[in-house]
This record gives C-alpha cells, sequence and structure tokens, in this order.
C-alpha cells in the first residue's frame, strides 16, 4: 500500500528512537476514534497580540502588606499553594452554553473576547497545531495542516519498531479556523475545518490531494475540547455538546429566479447571519472585516473558473506553506432582513450590487456550505 510504503525512511528514524518520547493518548470525546493532532508545518512561537494581553497576577514575588511573623507569613504561603493546586486540579467554568442550529454547533462564552482570543491561542497550540494566522480585529485564527496520528494504521511493523512518525502517514491533513463573535457582552466561538485526502490519480501509479468533506462531528469534538479547556469537566462537556438543542425548522436556500446572484433564506438576521459566517469559515473565504449592524462581511476571493491564467502554487504547496502569488479580489457578503426572511447578496469592493458570474459562483459555494441546494 502506497500510505504504508515510505519504509526508506525507517533507517533515519531508528537512529532518533532515544529522543522519541510517548506522546500523550486524547481519546476522542463522544466517539471511540482517538484524536493525536501533529501539525506538518513549522510555525513559529505562539504569540498573543500585545493589546490582549493580561496582567500576570501571580502573588508569587509580591511582597506581604502589614505586619506578621515569619511562621504566620509562612504558613499562609503554605495554605495558598494548597488551595492553588486544588485549583488546578479541576477549575471550575461557569457562563459556558453549547448552542446548536442543524449541524451548526458553537459555545456562548459568558466572557469578554479580550479574555477568550489569548485562551483560543493557547488551546490550539496545547492540539498540536501550528498558526498559520490570527486577526484579533476579525476574532479569526486559522491553524495549518496538522496529521491526525491516530489515523496511521497500526500494523506488526510499526508495533515492533515503534518509530513510525517519520516512516507512516495516514494521508489525510486536517486544518481548523475558529470565529469569535461579540453578541450581548458575552463572546460566541465557531470552529470550522477544511480536510484534504492523498488519493490515486488516474494511472494507479501517482497520488494527489483533493479536498474530503467538512465532518460537522469533528467541529464539535473541538468545541467539547475548548470547553475542557476552558475548565469544564470532561464529562459535561461531552454532555452538552451532545444534548445541545437543535433547531426547530432547518432553513431552505434557494437562488434568485432573476438570475443575480442571491440566497433567500426563510429564516430572520440573527439565525442568517451566523449561517452565513459558519459557510464562509467552511469555505475559507479570507475574512478581512465584518459589520454585523450593516449586515456586511468583507472578504477576499480567487476566481479561478474566469479561464484567465493564474500563477498559483500547487496543492501540495498551499497545504504545507507555499506562497500565493496571485491576490485574490475583494466582495462584500451582505446579508439584509427583508420581511419574514433574509437576503444575501454580494456586492463589489465598492459596495454596488455584483451581477458578474464570479459572483454567481460565491453564492453558489454559500450554498453548498450549507447543505442546501
Amino acid at each position: 500500500m502506497h500510505k504504508q510504503s515510505k519504509i526508506a525512511g525507517i533507517v533515519l528514524a531508528a537512529s532518533a528512537m532515544a529522543l522519541s518520547g510517548c506522546s500523550q493518548v486524547n481519546e476522542l470525546l463522544g466517539s471511540e476514534e482517538s484524536v493525536d493532532y501533529k501539525s506538518t508545518v513549522r510555525g513559529e512561537s505562539l504569540s498573543i497580540p500585545p493589546d490582549l494581553t493580561q496582567a500576570n497576577t501571580s502573588t508569587q514575588y509580591r511582597a506581604p502588606e502589614g505586619t506578621a511573623t515569619f511562621s504566620d507569613y509562612a504558613q499562609g504561603n503554605a495554605e495558598r499553594a494548597v488551595a492553588s493546586k486544588d485549583s488546578e486540579i479541576l477549575p471550575e467554568a461557569s457562563g459556558i452554553k453549547v448552542m446548536r442550529d442543524g449541524d451548526i454547533r458553537w459555545l456562548s462564552v459568558d466572557r469578554p473576547p479580550e479574555e477568550v482570543y489569548p485562551r483560543l491561542i493557547e488551546f490550539w497550540g496545547d492540539q498540536g497545531f501550528t498558526i498559520q494566522s490570527q486577526d484579533p480585529r476579525t476574532g479569526v485564527i486559522e491553524t495549518n495542516w496538522a496529521e491526525n496520528r491516530k489515523k496511521v494504521p497500526e500494523g506488526w511493523l510499526r508495533s515492533l519498531l515503534k518509530i513510525v512518525d517519520q516512516v507512516f502517514d495516514s494521508g489525510e491533513r486536517e486544518r481548523f479556523r475558529s470565529r469569535m463573535e461579540r453578541v450581548n457582552g458575552a463572546t460566541e466561538i465557531y470552529i470550522s475545518h477544511q480536510q484534504m485526502i492523498e488519493t490515486p490519480a488516474g494511472d494507479e501509479a501517482t497520488f494527489r490531494w483533493v479536498p474530503g468533506k467538512e465532518d460537522p462531528n469533528l467541529n464539535a469534538v473541538m468545541l467539547a475540547r475548548l470547553m475542557v479547556y476552558l475548565g469544564t469537566d470532561v464529562e459535561q462537556a461531552r454532555t452538552l455538546v451532545t444534548q445541545a438543542e437543535q433547531g426547530v425548522d432547518r432553513p431552505q436556500v434557494v437562488t434568485s429566479a432573476s438570475g443575480q446572484a442571491e440566497l433567500t433564506l426563510n429564516e430572520p438576521f440573527d439565525r442568517a447571519w451566523r449561517r452565513v459566517g459558519v459557510a464562509i469559515d467552511s469555505a475559507g473565504f479570507t475574512v478581512e472585516d465584518r459589520d454585523r449592524s450593516s449586515g456586511d462581511y468583507f472578504i477576499r476571493y480567487l476566481d479561478t473558473d474566469t479561464g484567465i491564467k493564474r500563477e498559483q502554487p500547487n496543492i501540495f504547496s498551499r497545504m504545507f506553506g507555499g506562497k500565493n502569488t496571485t491576490e485574490a479580489d475583494q466582495f462584500r457578503i451582505r446579508v439584509t432582513e427583508q420581511m419574514s426572511g433574509t437576503v444575501v447578496t454580494v456586492l463589489d469592493k465598492s459596495g454596488n450590487r455584483d451581477t458578474s458570474q464570479t459572483a454567481q459562483r460565491i453564492i453558489g459555494v454559500l450554498a453548498d456550505q450549507m447543505r442546501v441546494r
């Protein structure tokens, strides 16, 4: 098999056996399958934007106030150390709810985005990812591609050598995007992912990477892990994600009969804004800004179906850090409440209605991501 044929690296891998350690096995919340991501891209150390850092509240080096004997001071330090240790075992977290609309789940956290954003960056690093891009202005964090090492087959050779990290390959890659919304003093967190799968080409001798399908259950898994990272008990996180109430009506999306690029959603603005945002995330559009008051998402989209030759890196280069030499065009996706429903249209960068074929394709991508034809 192709995915188990990379034995040529065994000699090099064997020399690194002494340096390899045991990785912690993280069980997939709500499923029997395990998840253990390892980024395929080396990245810089995770950083928190300066305007979002929080002051260090540690009292380790703070001088005690007032007067006290040394024995009283030592006893107080011992008591604080015990209390601190106990709080780290199972930190309590309140004000975290799991919301659901169809296949979409998201977290509602009773904390401001300024507190949540740094924790999100730390969370993705803890899950084995490096960060490809982060934008505190839009609240979007996107990881690099990573491999789920728990999908690598467990063969006799792997069990014997115990060095397969550099030898075997699962043939699958995922990357995740998390997005925050500030809503009524709380923070809503959405997680989506993209997948690439290595498949045989027509001649069966070569292989290529093709897009896979987004798995809503995997998004739910990451939400549950994020809840645990923010301080929720594991069992409680699993229960909340599994039992999140689903919306009663599934939205219907239709393309305008006039030939213009628009979608009509039979649902109120709040729900439509949320679904369009998740569709944009899943499609991998670059979000430069958004304005909920006007219903606008400011995006960049590279249309590859115009017939114009564009110099772009191949899919393997794009997956593992190659830079795109072609600049994507700017568009606005506008969500407008209209009578009992909502209309989604595409505007150009000047704010005028865009009736081009590219706008039609953007609407088609959104409709596909909403899984409604």
